[in-house]
């Protein structure tokens, strides 16, 4: 998603009605360096050279997230 369109007057609306935690999703998800992390994780997981369960709490730990199941 282009940039600008995050400065858009439709965007900020919808960001000013988040509450914290879908504020945060909304910061992780345009954060590369999360993405790049993540995707990487799920690779590794995927491709059987993480185990799931560890790798995700690596993932936890780097960004600060706790998973629900």
């Amino acid at each position: 998603m282009p940039t600008p369109f995050w400065r858009s007057k439709t965007a900020q609306d919808q960001l000013n009605r988040l509450d914290r935690p879908g504020f945060a999703v909304e910061f992780l998800r345009r954060n590369l360096d999360y993405r790049n992390d993540c995707l990487q994780t799920r690779q590794g997981i995927a491709q059987g050279d993480l185990e799931a369960q560890a790798a995700q709490a690596g993932l936890a730990g780097r960004w600060g997230l706790r998973f629900r199941a």
